[in-house]
């Protein structure tokens, strides 16, 4: 990234930042990252408004920053069928396999034990290829 869209990254964190009303327990941030930081695909955690509280070092790579709405970051179409208001309801893990132009994606929804307004929403598939890669 150039330093010009650095900057502009930056300042559009921030302003996302100050717009942020949620209060979310310190102890649940740093376990969604001790559990998913490394992991190799996006995965994000998100309170039931679908303000982005948390995102692992590959959704950050991909432009996805905390305070943002999640569903708007990639295309409208990647966002049909979400199952983040079923998960929260039901307080029960959800998925769906989808074809997203050459991909097929695996997403879930993952409600956070004792955060009822809390879940972690990840895909397999998103950023890896998991057909090509050698074994």
């Amino acid at each position: 990234m150039s330093a010009n869209g650095s900057a502009k990254a930056i300042k559009a964190e921030q302003r996302v930042k100050e717009k942020s009303k949620i209060e979310v327990d310190q102890r649940v941030i740093e376990a969604f990252q001790l559990m998913w930081g490394n992991f190799p695909e996006p995965a994000t955690l998100v309170h039931k408004s679908r303000e982005v509280i948390a995102v692992n070092d590959a959704c950050a790579a991909i432009g996805r920053i905390k305070g943002m709405n999640c569903a708007t970051h990639g295309a409208p179409e990647a966002h049909r069928g979400c199952l983040a208001d079923q998960a929260l309801s039901k307080q029960q893990s959800a998925f769906k396999k989808i074809e997203f132009g050459d991909k097929t994606i695996i997403s879930y929804w993952l409600p956070v034990e004792g955060y009822p307004e809390l879940f972690i929403h990840f895909g397999v598939g998103v950023t890896i290829d998991y057909d090509s890669v050698q074994r």
